[in-house]
């Protein structure tokens, strides 16, 4: 019979730490951290805070609200450290910080306002070099507006899996355990928000050509 090596969680841990030595780094951390460190975990706040701003800022476009959401799930985080169960430190940080989005979004929901302030006007705009033609400028604005506009519309499980797996970068995996849903789920919600965008942007076709 053939030798069979039977590996164990440690060691895949162990692999894992060894393919990613920032993950190593947090794990040290958290368990700091929950031996009552603050500095510890004030130090996983440095280093994930900007990553989570950007995450949260796409599906909370206004930023002080953003800013608001990821300060509310560092808490939640530091208050739930015993609940880690080991893996990603960088998803667990981000499936909080989505659902304390999510919190937010369904506030939003029961009193609606602008969703995406800051396509009201071209300040967000970068600044375009000297030669660049302003009908570019301007196309590339209207375009901005109606797509967000039409993201905006979106229900928001669909549009926060779009924005993890589009905008992000996620896979379905890292999206699934950072919302708690299963992959079928995540696929499903992306796959039905793609064809939402598509009605919605279908009497607007002409802005997204050429």
């Amino acid at each position: 019979m053939a030798d069979e090596r039977v590996v164990t969680d440690a060691q895949k841990a162990e692999v894992g730490r060894a393919a990613d030595p920032g993950q190593g780094i947090d794990i040290a951390l958290v368990s700091q951290a929950v031996g009552g460190e603050l500095a510890a975990f004030n130090r996983l706040v440095e280093r994930h805070q900007d990553h989570l701003f950007g995450l949260v800022y796409r599906l909370v476009p206004d930023r002080d609200q953003a800013a608001d959401v990821v300060q509310e799930a560092f808490l939640s985080a530091y208050r739930n450290l015993g609940s880690f169960r080991g893996g990603s430190v960088k998803s667990w940080l981000s499936r909080i910080a989505v659902n304390a989005a999510m919190d937010l979004q369904r506030a939003r929901k029961r009193r609606p306002s602008q969703p995406y302030p800051e396509f009201e006007d071209e300040s967000w705009q970068p600044p375009a070099p000297e030669d660049f033609e302003p009908e570019h400028t301007a196309l590339a604005g209207e375009r901005s507006r109606v797509l967000a506009a039409a993201l905006a519309a979106l229900p928001f499980d669909q549009r926060n899996c779009i924005v993890l797996f589009d905008v992000d970068g996620y896979d379905y995996g890292e999206i699934a355990r950072i919302m708690g849903i299963s992959i079928g789920t995540v696929k499903s919600r992306i796959h039905r928000g793609r064809l939402a965008l598509r009605r919605a942007l279908e009497p607007v076709r002409e802005l997204f050509r050429g």
